[in-house]
């Protein structure tokens, strides 16, 4: 059987898959980033699954796509974790933008990742071209679900954020500054914390939503909203997208929730840049399977 692993810093998705590629299981844990989570608690996330303890002797193959996973250090770690708890399979461990990738398109193309963090990468057709090492939520993730969360929170202590919007972000959020301290500094995944605020955003009130920005192909939306994920969607395009020289030569896929949720401002924002959008894929688990059905029936596995 074989297991594949589209792993987030929130959530990860596991789908185990019999040898025609039919799907047999479906389940998810905790987010999975080897970054951010010590190593006990990946073994931990994992092993309290009971669909996946059931399975942990059964599995000949194990392909895992993960966020943090773009550098030895911490992939070797999730490599070490996985190779434990499932000790027939061959395990592979791959960062996510290859599921990215296999999620969004089979041609040339520039595919983006924009869900609790983000990322982009070049795809010629046949391999990844990843020139810009990801960072994390601390220096880059620009246009993320933890970009947004930080902005949000900022914007309420500055007061900054409009009064309407921050009573109701009051009512949501527990913002005491001894909370979000603690959550940041002292406890396991800050950046999904962070990500967790920017919910908001994409669940505003619908008094909150009863404003036209006028602006062509965007829905209605409250203009503090609007310009904030634009400053997102625009710094993310400025460092992430037009740092490739054929970024206005093919299309720009994404992949994740916030993508999925913007992508009316996405739109508006590549019409100022003149750049084509590709796909807008919320789950990237989903193309996958799709993908590795094909694989399979192609017998390239």
């Amino acid at each position: 059987m074989i297991l594949i692993t589209d792993g987030g810093s929130t959530k990860c998705d596991w789908v185990l898959l019999d040898k025609s590629g039919n799907v047999l299981l479906k389940t998810a844990t905790l987010g999975l980033n080897p970054t951010v989570v010590p190593k006990d608690e990946l073994l931990l996330r994992i092993a309290s699954n009971t669909d996946l303890k059931n399975v942990f002797e059964q599995i000949e193959i194990l392909n895992f796509y993960g966020a943090g996973c773009g550098t030895i250090s911490p992939r070797t770690i999730l490599l070490e974790v996985l190779q434990t708890l499932f000790p027939k399979a061959k395990v592979s461990v791959a960062e996510d933008l290859a599921a990215a990738v296999y999620a969004a398109t089979t041609k040339p193309g520039i595919v983006c990742i924009l869900g609790t963090g983000s990322n982009s990468c070049y795809f010629d057709g046949t391999e990844i071209h990843a020139p810009i090492a990801s960072l994390g939520y601390i220096l880059m993730d620009e246009a993320s679900g933890n970009y947004f969360g930080k902005r949000l929170i900022r914007d309420y202590f500055y007061r900054r954020m409009p009064d309407e919007i921050a009573l109701e972000f009051e009512k949501c959020f527990n913002l005491n500054a001894d909370e979000i301290k603690m959550n940041l500094y002292k406890k396991l995944n800050p950046n999904a914390y962070l990500a967790s605020f920017a919910q908001f955003i994409f669940a505003q009130p619908e008094h909150l939503l009863n404003f036209d920005t006028s602006k062509t192909g965007a829905k209605k939306i409250n203009p503090y909203f609007y310009e904030l994920i634009k400053e997102g969607i625009t710094q993310f395009i400025e460092c992430r997208v037009l740092c490739f020289e054929n970024a206005r030569e093919v299309p720009i896929h994404f992949i994740g929730s916030i993508a999925h949720f913007s992508k009316d401002i996405i739109k508006d924002c590549f019409n100022e840049y003149n750049l084509e959008l590709g796909n807008i894929v919320q789950r990237p688990i989903d193309g996958l399977i799709e993908y590795y059905k094909d694989s399979i029936l192609k017998s390239q596995i």
